[in-house]
């Protein structure tokens, strides 16, 4: 293999919406090779960040580590995420501050956020929620004009929300939470990462201790909050040729917990309806937009 195959390697297989195990297989092997004819950290971190998406944390470590000793900003921030959740084992609060304050220092807005999860939690550091209100309000005016889709404008605006909130700003929270819900919507159509989805979740049901949920004025990313008693939801679907079919979805409760149907596919939880599901070879995560509502039938069996 030569540095030029490789880097083709890793381009197909960045094009490539459903790699299969083969394809991964060569693709991490592309990868190391050029990690180790580059010494190149970008290759470091793309491999530790993909190691990270498939949630094989000890190898994104790994990688983010070698990125790190050559003194790389996202590696820092990155290992603070694995330490500060404990990805690879127990949390670790005093690791996770010292590498969210070197990635803060080398300019990341993410990492400065985590500092004010830090304070507000009493993390490592004593609890101090005004210093949290400080700096989100401060993140708050760097990021409101965020043009693009990477920048933490969900993060930050879902934090202030919930600063209005408790400060009875209700109304206020509620914009907040809608604005950041649909720059969050646009991301993930392109980067349907676990964690951006995890943040649509929380996002909702914060967003509707806020408001009351109308049938009548929803969208197709509300459904995490639908779906949580058994329904059915009926959507008008356009496909890519402009032709319009009605589709559904149905949540029901086994065990104690909501399973959803979709397209003739069962899925076992909410969170792994909007993982996974697919409509004519498109996430439905992809295609949000293409979903028009127009009937539901409550405490569906």
């Amino acid at each position: 293999m030569t540095i030029e195959e490789a880097k083709e390697i890793k381009k197909q297989f960045d094009q490539d919406q459903t790699p299969s195990e083969e394809d991964k297989f060569i693709y991490t092997e592309a990868m190391d090779f050029l990690i180790s004819e580059t010494s190149d950290p970008y290759y470091m971190m793309e491999l530790g960040g993909w190691y990270y998406e498939q949630k094989d944390f000890r190898l994104a470590k790994k990688y983010y580590e070698m990125a790190a000793a050559l003194d790389d900003p996202n590696a820092y921030l990155c290992l603070g995420y694995i330490w500060y959740y404990g990805r690879t084992g127990e949390p670790d609060y005093k690791q996770a501050f010292e590498c969210y304050s070197k990635a803060a220092e080398r300019g990341s807005i993410v990492a400065e956020y985590k500092l004010a999860d830090m304070y507000k939690n009493g993390y490592y550091v004593k609890k101090d929620y005004e210093k949290y209100k400080e700096i989100i309000e401060k993140l708050y005016e760097d990021v409101r004009e965020a043009k693009y889709l990477s920048e933490p404008l969900p993060e930050i605006f879902t934090r202030l929300a919930a600063i209005r909130a408790g400060e009875g700003r209700k109304a206020e929270a509620a914009q907040l939470y809608l604005q950041a819900e649909d720059f969050l919507a646009q991301r993930i159509r392109y980067n349907p990462f676990f964690g951006n989805l995890s943040i649509m979740k929380y996002l909702i049901e914060d967003l509707y201790k806020l408001l009351d949920f109308d049938w009548y004025d929803i969208n197709f990313y509300d459904l995490y909050y639908a779906l949580q008693s058994p329904v059915k939801v009926t959507y008008e679907y356009t496909a890519d040729d402009g032709s319009t079919r009605d589709v559904t979805v149905a949540s029901k409760y086994e065990d104690g917990g909501a399973v959803v149907e979709f397209e003739g596919k069962w899925f076992r939880s909410i969170d792994d309806f909007f993982a996974k599901a697919e409509i004519d070879g498109h996430r439905v995560t992809e295609v949000y937009d293409r979903f028009y509502m127009i009937d539901q039938e409550d405490n569906y069996e």
